[in-house]
C-alpha cells in the first residue's frame, strides 16, 4: 500500500476546483474575497471607493459615537461642593475640609461643581485670616 494521494488524470483540475478556474486552494477567480470580505488592500472600516479620512457613516462629523470606556460620566454637581461652599460661611474648618474632599471626589467621578469647591476653600481660608486677625488685634 502506498501513502501517497493518488494522481490525477492530465487536463483535469484539483479537487474543489471547477473545470477553468485556475486560482489556487477553490477561491473565487478575478481577485475577489470569498465571503463578502474585502479584497487584500482595501483600507480597513472604510466602504469600497471612500476616501481616507472620512467619518465613519452612522455619527455626524465631530460628535463622538459615546464616551470610551473607562471614562466616568457626569451625575451632576458634587453634594460636598454644596456642603463646603455652605459650610464656609457657617464653619470654616468644615467649609475647608468638604471643599478638599469635594475636590478629590469631583477629580475621581467626574463630577460638577469643582467651582463650588474651590469658592469653598478660598471663602474658609480668608474667614481663618479674618479670625486670626480679629483675635490677634483684640488681644494686643
Amino acid at each position: 500500500m502506498s501513502d501517497q494521494p493518488p494522481e490525477q488524470p492530465p487536463g483535469q483540475p484539483p479537487y474543489g476546483q471547477q473545470p477553468g478556474d485556475q486560482s489556487p486552494y477553490g477561491q473565487p477567480p478575478g481577485g475577489q474575497s470569498p465571503y463578502g470580505q474585502p479584497p487584500p488592500g482595501a483600507p480597513y472600516g472604510q466602504p469600497q471607493g471612500a476616501p481616507y479620512g472620512q467619518p465613519p457613516q452612522g455619527a455626524p462629523y465631530g460628535q463622538p459615537y459615546g464616551q470610551a470606556y473607562g471614562q466616568p460620566v457626569s451625575t451632576g454637581t458634587n453634594g460636598m461642593a454644596i456642603a463646603g461652599f455652605v459650610c464656609s460661611f457657617l464653619c470654616w474648618p468644615l467649609g475647608l475640609i468638604f471643599g478638599f474632599i469635594a475636590l478629590s471626589q469631583i477629580r475621581e467621578r467626574g463630577q460638577g461643581g469643582r467651582g463650588l469647591a474651590i469658592a469653598g476653600i478660598v471663602i474658609s481660608i480668608v474667614s481663618l485670616f479674618i479670625g486670626i486677625a480679629y483675635f490677634a488685634g483684640n488681644n494686643g
